[in-house]
């Protein structure tokens, strides 16, 4: 059967005398398409329609071709050592070896819990993984040359078929490393017997991706990925994270509140809701657990809620989730001013505690050049942002006019500022008619609502907050100029009926902070499973 290499390779030959070739990452297919414009091809890897010109169809070609001698070459190799390989295997499929039972009964460990256990027998689960990793979670195995058991053990089955990413159990002792070398955690096994406890296809994971294929082949298989170095070292320091923004809450008297995810009432807007049917009835993907988080405040006090939170927005950026963990959190009597205190005292308590926490480490780990932010953060409002802009000579692009008060500051504009800053910034006070409906007007200047984002360096915004309006006629109002039903908020409005009080909270993006802290390029490579458009599965 003919390789995709080959199959790709007879298609450019035939088209050696066409001086266009079409190929599209979206509609395109290498096995199946001719390069015409109704069959493009998948590669070279684009998101729009692309035209290939001659030399660059030489040069697919020739890469192709060269490929397909090396697949060649390689078959023939196999091939060719494969009767040698078949006796080997059925000659160690005769090697039977079972563990020396005079040796110290070992115990079970993780490979993280293994520095106090020097010294001693233990016996370690994992995965093989063929080139030297760092890290609390990996382990130097030795085998040595004076063990002949070991020797005569690594010519059973197990051995000579052991792949990348096959499961085993292995037994030995550890000890710190010989002066001079280096390994995970400063330590190594000394191994003396091992078992399989799951094997790998011949070349383990190596044919299915590595890290030079396309985003979306890696996240078709990210349930691979995971397996990868700096992919499960963001993800435990994502555990940490989170952990460290619960402590921070409990710490400071907060109590966790669990809101629904499926509602029928908009926080933020109607074209960025996912809706579906609920038994009859139509109900949406929450957006916010705000509203519920402010039911909450008479109940409980100050309330915090760690979810999942959705936006059905088509914009497919670098720093956009259909779906994300959101950080959100509801204060009863407070002022704007105590509002900015508690934003800024949760971004810093939250990274000292995880710079104070075991695995710290992973942050420089995955960002060597991360530096702590101090109190106190820059607080900046929005009608010194739109001079700032003017005085650095930073315009609309659309207009080529300076910015002016009432206009929204877009994404660019906002974060060349906040790059050049080059420090945490609290952006306050903007017009009430950039903002949520549901907004404290500020009392000093009526035109603004007591408003805040958060912007941080490389990533933009990855917080917002205000104050929330306490008069019932008032909230009402603005609910009906915004073209909402103010019956479908009743048990909202209730809150401004029945015992008002000055109260406000803020959402953070757990994903973008975590953007920030380990210095991505982009908010997928710090997900456990992304999801934005075109991307559901697995």
């Amino acid at each position: 059967m003919a390789s995709s290499t080959d199959t790709l390779a007879e298609q450019i030959d035939t088209m050696s005398t066409q001086t266009i070739v079409y190929t599209s990452q979206k509609h395109g297919s290498d096995e199946n398409g001719d390069g015409s414009e109704g069959k493009p091809f998948k590669t070279p890897l684009q998101n729009k329609w692309e035209l290939l010109s001659k030399a660059q169809s030489k040069k697919v070609k020739t890469l192709y071709e060269v490929e397909k001698r090396k697949e060649k070459a390689a078959a023939e190799r196999k091939e060719k050592e494969r009767p040698q390989r078949q006796k080997n295997i059925e000659e160690a499929r005769k090697v039977i070896i079972t563990e020396d039972t005079s040796l110290p009964t070992a115990k079970a460990h993780k490979i993280k819990a293994l520095q106090n256990q020097h010294g001693e027998r233990v016996k370690v689960f994992g995965w093989v993984h063929r080139i030297r990793r760092r890290g609390k979670n990996f382990m130097f195995v030795v085998l040595r040359d004076e063990n002949i058991f070991f020797i005569v053990q690594c010519q059973t089955y197990d051995a000579i078929t052991l792949s990348s990413e096959a499961t085993i159990c292995v037994y030995g002792v550890v000890r710190p490393i010989p002066e001079g070398q280096t390994a995970p955690g400063n330590q190594e096994l000394v191994a003396d017997y091992f078992e399989v406890i799951g094997h790998s296809p011949p070349d383990g994971a190596d044919t299915l991706l590595n890290e030079e294929f396309h985003p979306d082949i890696q996240l078709d298989n990210r349930h691979m990925m995971l397996r990868g170095e700096n992919i499960s070292k963001i993800l435990r320091l994502r555990s940490i994270v989170t952990q460290c923004f619960r402590d921070h809450y409990f710490d400071r008297g907060y109590y966790e509140t669990f809101p629904p995810t499926l509602v029928q009432t908009q926080v933020k807007g109607g074209s960025t809701l996912f809706c579906l049917d609920y038994f009859g009835e139509p109900a949406y993907l929450t957006q916010s657990s705000q509203f519920y988080l402010e039911t909450a405040c008479p109940a409980l006090g100050d309330v915090f809620c760690i979810t999942q939170s959705y936006r059905a927005q088509l914009g497919r950026t670098r720093r956009h989730l259909a779906e994300y963990t959101h950080v959100e959190a509801e204060c009863a009597f407070i002022s704007f001013d105590d509002l900015l205190d508690r934003i800024e005292d949760l971004i810093v308590d939250v990274v000292d505690r995880v710079l104070k926490h075991p695995e710290a480490h992973l942050v420089f780990e995955v960002n060597p050049g991360f530096k702590a932010r101090k109190r106190p953060l820059r607080r900046m409002n929005y009608s010194d942002g739109i001079e700032w802009l003017t005085e650095n000579g930073i315009k609309n692009e659309e207009t080529g006019r300076f910015y002016e008060f009432g206009e929204c500051i877009p994404v660019m504009p906002e974060r060349k500022m906040i790059d050049q800053i080059n420090e945490p910034i609290l952006f306050c006070r903007f017009p009430a008619e950039l903002k949520s409906f549901y907004m404290q007007r500020d009392p000093k200047d009526s035109r603004l609502v007591e408003s805040v984002d958060v912007l941080m360096p490389g990533v933009g915004k990855i917080a917002g907050g205000s104050m929330r309006m306490t008069d019932f006629e008032d909230l009402s109002e603005s609910f009906r100029e915004n073209g909402l039903k103010t019956e479908s908020y009743y048990w909202y409005l209730d809150q401004r009926k029945y015992g008002t009080f000055p109260h406000g909270g803020y959402g953070l993006g757990l994903d973008r902070f975590m953007k920030w802290l380990t210095k991505r390029h982009h908010i997928r490579d710090v997900c456990f499973y992304p999801r934005f458009v075109g991307r559901c599965k697995p």
